[in-house]
């Protein structure tokens, strides 16, 4: 289990520390740090709808400075509405898609993706970027697994092994969380925390969730159940409502 007092007290130390920083560099050294807030800010600024949210995405990617907890925040305190969201929400009978609704002037990707009955993703990673994964209507599966050979917390990967009960090779993936996220919560998700694999395990009901991705990323990493890893091309379903032909998935 994730210590989240330790690591709101080392992203502290980071943000103490660091006045004029590169904004990338900075956003991917958080992720070491980074675990995510459960709840809105308590003085957090309201959200009332969807180009609210984007808008104040904006502002927090303005600087060079970016308070991860503010973006937190503000995915958390957005109100799902449906009448919002509904032109960007492009579905495909096979599978999952990926729908850009603003890419943030390159320092974000802020995405719709509609998941059809019992459509998944792949066990994938996230390019050391951070993932805010909100749901807007249904309910999506979340299963994480430990990032295979990754350095990382000593004494986390102890107790994991610890609560092993047989001997697990390293380079097989190892689930180490499995939760439903309903509609309006927050999940959120870095390679220092692990892997997941998205579904929607509704075989009468479709799912749409939002998601921003911090640095924005073009190519992930796809994992297989032995844990090796292969290289995919990240693209886009459909950009700001309109259908992307040249790059289907």
């Amino acid at each position: 289990m994730v210590n989240q007092s330790k690591c709101k007290m080392a992203l502290s130390k980071i943000d103490g520390e660091i006045d004029n920083i590169d904004q990338e560099k900075y956003l991917r050294q958080a992720t070491h740090y980074y675990c995510a807030l459960e709840k809105p800010l308590k003085f957090g600024p309201a959200v009332d709808s969807l180009p609210d949210l984007i808008s104040a995405l904006h502002r927090e990617f303005d600087a060079n400075y970016v308070n991860i907890e503010m973006v937190n925040h503000l995915m958390l305190a957005y109100k799902s509405n449906p009448k919002e969201w509904r032109k960007y929400a492009k579905f495909d009978r096979y599978t999952y898609t990926r729908n850009l609704v603003d890419a943030g002037n390159g320092k974000f990707n802020l995405l719709i993706l509609c998941w059809g009955e019992g459509h998944s993703s792949s066990v994938h990673d996230h390019a050391d970027s951070h993932c805010f994964m909100k749901m807007l209507k249904g309910e999506l599966r979340e299963k994480r697994y430990r990032y295979p050979n990754r350095g990382g917390d000593e004494e986390q990967q102890q107790q994991q092994q610890q609560q092993d009960h047989q001997h697990i090779n390293d380079h097989e993936l190892v689930e180490i969380g499995d939760k439903p996220i309903p509609v309006n919560d927050v999940a959120y998700i870095n390679d220092n925390l692990g892997l997941h694999r998205v579904e929607n395990p509704s075989h009468t009901d479709t799912s749409v969730s939002l998601h921003l991705y911090c640095p924005p990323f073009d190519m992930c990493n796809i994992f297989q159940s032995n844990g090796k890893k292969i290289p995919a091309k990240v693209t886009f379903w459909s950009k700001y409502g309109v259908r992307n032909k040249a790059n289907e998935q």
